[in-house]
């Protein structure tokens, strides 16, 4: 059974295995765990970036692919929800239509993307795609109308994923069970969903003929395989996944706007957690977006107590100012690329293979 549902792909590393039950059951108790608001949307923020690095990693990791245009599909998941919601009302149809709807579009954009730049090699098609999300991304900005422009959509959702929704007057294991917390565990069954369908595609022949592809493109193809077929075939997939992580985000934040969805940094966080978790590893999403954002979420708050505790000495309370939080959150970052140079999940790896032998 389960290695059905890994697809055979097995951590191959007691560490990282214990790694992922942990981050598995931490997700799925995530609201128990750690009580509050701020925890349960950081717990959020974790299972939408897993569906989304994952679907970059298949794009960068596995078939080796650069492109700058991920969070345009990223952005259209969140806007076909947030534009349906607010023209059909806060009903299920209105949900299915949004996600239905944002699906087709990014199956077209992706497949005209994959049909028509593919052939450029390296760098020249990641600037193509890098100048296609920068003019979606002022679309989006501009068609107020339909985006709400720079201001956003700010929409309501289904009365089950209400907050003001209770279905029982009292809380169970003091916490309180409300719309908010059945939304969060409708996140939390899709993305493990999601990242198995995932490990499904990167484990089948055609996975295996996509790192093939990344290996030697030239010997793919010099042995039968069209290897631009593949390759838009990845991209396609990659951007569906990316979709459903955009919905997602709408469907826990309830509003959605351009730099919420469409923001380069978006697509720089997605590269530093691929970085950190380790490329062409499913697995390295998970472990990547945990490190990643509960650094980004929390290091203020460990700078500030550091800045409160080291009063008596200027110079060091000056260096540990919450205000230069990406100042050591760039500092982690070297460290572990230094430490980690195959991510995460390749050094574990590599270090039980080294143990095995």
């Amino acid at each position: 059974m389960l290695n059905r549902l890994l697809s055979g792909d097995y951590p191959r590393s007691k560490v990282l295995a214990v790694i992922l039950v942990a981050i598995l059951i931490g997700l799925a108790f995530a609201p128990f765990l750690f009580p509050g608001v701020k925890a349960l949307s950081v717990a959020a923020k974790v299972l939408i970036f897993v569906v989304l690095v994952a679907s970059f990693d298949l794009l960068l990791g596995y078939t080796g692919i650069v492109s700058f245009a991920h969070t345009m599909f990223f952005g259209i998941g969140a806007y076909g929800i947030a534009v349906a919601t607010t023209r059909l009302g806060p009903t299920w149809t209105a949900l299915g239509v949004g996600i239905g709807g944002a699906l087709l579009l990014s199956l077209l954009l992706s497949l005209a993307v994959g049909l028509f730049s593919l052939r450029v090699r390296a760098i020249f098609f990641a600037m193509i795609t890098l100048a296609v999300a920068a003019a979606f991304q002022t679309l989006a900005s501009q068609l107020s109308d339909i985006t709400g422009g720079e201001d956003g959509l700010t929409f309501k959702v289904p009365e089950f994923l209400s907050p003001s929704f209770e279905p029982f007057e009292e809380p169970f294991l003091g916490v309180t069970i409300d719309g908010r917390l059945i939304c969060y565990y409708l996140l939390f069954v899709t993305a493990v969903a999601l990242v198995l369908a995932l490990l499904r595609i990167v484990n089948s022949p055609f996975g295996r003929v996509l790192q093939a592809i990344r290996e030697n493109e030239f010997r793919a193809e010099a042995i039968g395989y069209r290897v631009v077929v593949y390759r838009t075939t990845s991209s396609v997939l990659s951007a569906l996944f990316a979709t459903m992580a955009g919905a997602m985000l709408a469907l826990w934040l309830r509003y959605n706007g351009p730099d919420t969805s469409l923001s380069f940094e978006i697509m720089m966080d997605c590269l530093l957690i691929v970085v950190i978790g380790g490329m062409g590893t499913i697995y390295g999403s998970a472990i990547g977006a945990v490190l990643f954002l509960v650094a980004q979420s929390y290091l203020q708050d460990l700078l500030r107590l550091g800045h409160e505790a080291t009063a008596g000495l200027p110079w060091l309370s000056a260096l540990l100012s919450p205000d230069r939080w990406l100042l050591w959150l760039g500092v982690l970052f070297v460290l572990s690329v230094y430490y980690f140079p195959t991510g995460v999940v390749g050094r574990l790896r590599a270090a039980a293979a080294r143990k095995a032998g």
